[in-house]
C-alpha cells in the first residue's frame, strides 16, 4: 500500500511538473508567434496607398521619409531621389478644398474620378487616400509599399504607432530607456541591499534583527502603484526643485523608485544566504588572526556568492519588468534619452499602455508583442551572464 501511494504522489509530481513546462513553452511560442506578424505587416497604413504623379520617379519610401514628407521636414522631391519639384501633400479631407460637392456626388461616387484628375494635373503631388479611390490605376503612379523590416524596428529612432500615412516601430527609445532606469536602479539598489543584509546578518543583534526583517519583507509585499503613488508625491517634486528641471518625472524618478522596490528582494535573499555561511568557517578565519571584517569579505561574502547573485537577479528582475510605478514616474515620453534627468519611456510600460488600444492582429499589436519578446531575451541575458559570473566564482574558490 506505501509503494501505491509513493507511486501515486511521484506521478502526480511528474505529471505537474511536466504540465508546467509545457505551459512555459506554449507562452513563449504563443509570445513569439504572435511577434512575428509584425514582419508581415504594410509600411503604409491598411487600405490607404500614396498615389503620385506619373512623371514621379520615385518608387519607394522609407517609413522615416514618408513621415518627414507628412510633417513638412521634407519639403522637395530631390531629397528622397527624385526631381527637383516642391512635394504638394493631399489628404482626403484635403478633397473638399478642390472640388464642389456637385463633382464630387451625393454619396462621393466620383470622388475617386476627381483625385486621380488633380493627381495626373498636380506633378509634384502625394496623394494619402484609400485604396478604393484609385478606379484608374494606370493614371497615377503608387508608391511601392513594402512590409515592415527588421532594420526599421530595431534601429528606428522613433515609437509613433498612430501615425499616419506610416506607424513609426523604432524599438531603440523603449530599449534604451529601460536600460538606463534598469541599470540606475540596480546602481542604487545593489551596495545599499548589500550592506543592509551585512549589517543584518553579521552586525546587528538578535532582538533588532527580529524586529528589521518582518519590517522588510513587509516592504516587497506593497503594490506597484503605491510605490508609484510615493515616486509622484514625495519623489518627483523633490528632483524637479533639486535639478531645477522643467518637469521632474525622468528616469532618475524611475530609477530610485525601482531601487526602494528591489531592495527588500536583494536585502532578503542575500541575508539568507550570508547566515547559511557555516559557523566553523568563521570560527576558523577568526581563529586565524582575522578580524571580524576581514572574516565577513573573505570567508562570508565569497562563500555566499551565489545566494547573492540570486538575490541580485531576482532584483534586477523586478526593475526590468516593473510597470506602473515606472510608468507614474518616468514622464512616458518614447524618446532617446540623452540624460538620466530626461523623460523616457521603459517597454514593459509601453505594453501595459497600449496594448488595449492597438487592434488585434494589426501592426501595433505585433509590435507590442515584439517588444514582449525583447524583454524576454533581456531577462534571459541578464540571468545567464550572472550565472556565468556566479560560476566562475564558485570555480574560483
Amino acid at each position: 500500500m506505501k509503494n501505491v501511494l509513493e507511486k501515486i504522489v511521484a506521478g502526480i509530481l511528474t505529471c505537474s511538473g511536466f504540465v508546467t513546462s509545457l505551459t512555459i513553452v506554449l507562452i513563449v511560442l504563443f509570445l513569439f508567434s504572435e511577434a512575428l506578424g509584425l514582419f508581415g505587416s504594410k509600411v503604409i497604413e491598411e487600405g490607404y496607398v500614396l498615389a503620385l504623379n506619373k512623371e514621379n520617379v520615385v518608387d519607394e519610401l522609407s517609413p522615416q521619409e514618408i513621415k518627414d514628407i507628412f510633417d513638412e521636414e521634407i519639403t522637395n522631391w530631390k531629397e528622397v531621389g527624385g526631381e527637383d519639384r516642391p512635394i504638394k501633400l493631399f489628404r482626403l479631407e484635403d478633397v473638399t478644398s478642390y472640388f464642389t460637392e456637385e463633382q464630387l456626388g451625393a454619396a462621393y461616387e466620383n470622388a475617386g474620378a476627381c483625385i486621380t484628375s488633380l493627381i495626373e494635373s498636380t506633378p509634384g503631388i502625394i496623394a494619402f487616400i484609400p485604396e478604393q479611390f484609385v478606379v484608374h490605376p494606370d493614371q497615377v503612379h503608387l508608391v511601392k509599399d513594402n512590409t515592415i523590416s527588421v532594420k526599421d524596428v530595431f534601429a528606428g529612432a522613433e515609437w509613433f504607432p498612430t501615425a499616419t500615412p506610416a506607424p513609426q516601430f523604432g524599438f531603440l527609445p523603449l530599449i534604451t530607456g529601460t536600460l538606463w532606469v534598469s541599470f540606475f536602479a540596480i546602481l542604487f539598489a545593489l551596495p545599499f541591499g548589500l550592506a543592509v543584509a551585512i549589517y543584518m546578518s553579521e552586525v546587528a543583534n538578535h532582538k533588532v534583527r527580529n524586529m528589521l526583517k518582518p519590517v522588510i519583507e513587509l516592504l516587497s509585499g506593497i503594490p506597484s502603484v503605491v510605490y508609484g503613488f510615493f515616486g509622484l508625491i514625495v519623489i518627483v517634486p523633490f528632483l524637479q526643485k533639486f535639478f531645477d528641471l522643467p518637469v521632474g518625472e525622468s528616469g532618475l524618478a524611475g530609477a530610485l523608485v525601482l531601487a526602494i522596490m528591489a531592495l527588500p528582494t536583494i536585502i532578503t535573499v542575500t541575508e539568507d544566504a550570508m547566515r547559511n555561511c557555516p559557523r566553523a568557517m568563521r570560527e576558523a578565519s577568526l581563529a586565524l588572526g582575522a578580524s571580524h571584517w576581514q572574516t565577513i569579505y573573505k570567508v562570508v561574502i565569497p562563500y555566499s556568492i551565489s545566494g547573492i547573485t540570486s538575490g541580485v537577479v531576482l532584483g534586477i528582475g523586478r526593475a526590468v519588468g516593473e510597470t506602473m510605478a515606472v510608468l507614474m514616474v518616468t514622464g512616458n515620453a518614447a524618446v532617446i534619452p540623452h540624460s538620466i534627468l530626461e523623460p523616457l519611456r521603459t517597454i514593459p510600460a509601453t505594453i501595459a499602455a497600449e496594448l488595449g488600444e492597438a487592434p488585434a492582429g494589426g501592426a501595433h499589436y505585433g509590435a507590442l508583442f515584439m517588444l514582449g519578446v525583447v524583454l524576454f531575451f533581456i531577462s534571459l541575458l541578464i540571468n545567464f551572464t550572472v550565472e556565468a559570473v556566479s560560476a566562475k566564482q564558485r570555480r574560483g574558490r
